[in-house]
């Protein structure tokens, strides 16, 4: 064995009994355990106070990768080493790995760098890792750290940011797993995964805490990100928790208790099944001054937004394309940006039961409210709310979406005009509620009729005139265009019913102008 083995100027015989064991269970793919059994002396956490037996080098492992001791004929290599700590930096950067890499209970003294590696999967399970460097790394495997603790170490020469994961540009044919995870960067980058793939997506559950941000921008995760439980907390000073802008994903989970207390954004995520929030808690920001979620130009097919309880902060979905979105009484915060935001159905989750908003009560007053959480004036989101209920058949409520996106335009125009709307509202409800013209027609009539019917004029011609109907001399006064004539035939010597006749021609105008400026309105897209 000796005259076979060397790493750099170490002999076999140079090497510890750890490393000797590991060395000869290397061909034949066995696991090396150095554990005591004793919970006490083997916990992790205290790995550093571990002793030479239980010491290997990293050299000696990178030898190992590398060659330095052939697998047996019928065998396949792999490194195991469970319960060991490993000294020094385990540096495999452009490193072409063709064995399994399987770490288990393990303390690293330092990082591990697989930059612009190929290798096979990569497993460090329930170890202590400070900080991991796998940008541009190709795994045909997977990424497996699960119950594992990393803690941002030096920088990184790639990076100004100090990262504790970093898979920029890594390509893994299979899952990214974290479950269970701990990792820690409070001020810096917990994960940087930047135009990562992983074919079989990223699981981030099982009790998973980062401390720190974690960035997926431009991610592609054909198998999703999973992130049912997770913990995001104590971000960097951005305040951002999770950056998703341009990640393409198969679905997107943050549901049961997901907590991120930091900014969570989706800008122009593209995801083709499912956004699900559900049961989520939103803090957003320590410092309360940005929003809880961010998702402009998000695009996927359900959008579940029925949260645990309300965000702290704003949500905007300006631009975001969904195709059935799900909320609740907890969904939605004081301020919610919807400019933009197209969806083809709603439902609403109240004690445990979804059913379309259409049929739930007070479904437009309900809806027009949460319009209105929008800073500002937009008609798009009235129009768009509109839209889905005459798609549901509900054409009322439409309409009354619409009143409602007029009266809030009103309040955005100067005095003078916003006088004409008052007149427009009041007669004819801007359009959408023409018979209210008929009521004033109605009542002004029966003014008129009343009024004039108690008195008696006088001819204008002396013998000439019809006889007097106050009915229809009313009707003739209301009647701006056309007639009987009445108007014309007779004045009042009383000024007060002159007075009222005026009035009343005036009323007719204003009533008339309403009526065909509230049904050209309906007809054109205000």
């Amino acid at each position: 064995m000796a005259d076979q083995y060397s790493v750099r100027a170490l002999s076999y015989d140079q090497l510890t009994s750890a490393e000797r064991e590991l060395s000869d269970a290397f061909p034949m793919g066995r696991q090396v355990d150095l554990r005591t059994g004793v919970p006490e002396d083997d916990r992790v956490a205290e790995g550093g106070q571990w002793g030479p037996g239980r010491t290997v080098r990293a050299a000696v492992i990178v030898a190992l990768l590398q060659g330095a001791n052939t697998a047996q004929s019928g065998a396949i290599a792999c490194l195991r080493l469970a319960g060991g700590r490993i000294s020094g930096r385990l540096n495999l950067a452009g490193a072409q790995i063709a064995h399994v890499l399987w770490f288990e209970d393990c303390w690293f003294e330092e990082g591990v760098d697989l930059s612009g590696a190929s290798t096979q999967s990569i497993v460090i399970v329930a170890s202590r890792v400070p900080g991991l460097e796998a940008g541009l790394t190709r795994v045909e495997g997977r990424i497996d750290l699960r119950r594992s603790r990393l803690e941002s170490g030096s920088a990184s020469p790639l990076h100004r940011k100090v990262t504790a994961l970093s898979l920029i540009n890594a390509h893994v044919s299979g899952a990214v797993n974290l479950n269970g995870a701990g990792i820690a960067a409070p001020e810096e980058w917990a994960v940087s995964a930047g135009g990562l793939v992983a074919e079989g997506g990223v699981y981030c559950q099982g009790g998973f805490v980062a401390h720190g941000e974690l960035r997926f921008m431009e991610a592609q995760l054909p198998g999703g990100l999973h992130m049912r439980g997770a913990l995001l907390k104590r971000p960097g000073q951005r305040g951002v928790a999770l950056v998703l802008d341009n990640a393409v994903a198969s679905t997107l989970d943050f549901s049961d208790r997901f907590t991120a207390n930091g900014i969570v954004r989706l800008w122009g995520a593209r995801v083709s099944d499912n956004v699900t929030f559900e049961g989520a808690v939103l803090n957003g920001p320590r410092d309360g001054q940005g929003p809880s979620l961010t998702a402009s130009r998000m695009q996927s097919a359900d959008f579940d937004f029925a949260l645990a309880r309300s965000p702290s902060g704003a949500v905007d979905l300006r631009g975001a394309q969904v195709s059935h979105l799900h909320d609740s009484r907890h969904s939605w915060p004081d301020v919610v940006e919807l400019d933009g935001f197209v969806y083809g159905s709603i439902q609403r989750d109240e004690a445990g039961e979804r059913r379309e908003a259409v049929r739930q009560r007070d479904s437009v007053a309900h809806r027009v409210a949460w319009i209105r959480r929008s800073p500002g004036y937009s008609p798009q989101p009235y129009e768009q709310l509109a839209s889905w209920y005459r798609k549901a058949g509900h054409d009322d409520d439409a309409r009354r979406v619409l009143l409602a996106k007029q009266r809030h335009r009103r309040q955005t125009l100067h005095p003078a005009a916003r006088v004409w709307g008052h007149l427009l509202d009041a007669t004819v409800g801007y359009g959408y509620r023409p018979w209210l013209a008929g009521i004033w027609l109605l009542a002004l009539t029966l003014l008129g009729t009343l009024s004039f019917g108690s008195h008696s004029p006088n001819p204008v011609k002396q013998g000439e005139s019809a006889p007097f109907q106050p009915l229809v001399y009313t009707l003739d006064l209301l009647i701006p265009i056309g007639g009987p004539g009445q108007r014309t035939a007779w004045y009042w010597s009383n000024d007060s019913l002159q007075w009222l006749a005026y009035l009343l021609t005036a009323f007719g105008w204003v009533l008339a102008t309403a009526v065909i400026a509230g049904v050209t309105r309906t007809l054109q897209k205000s």
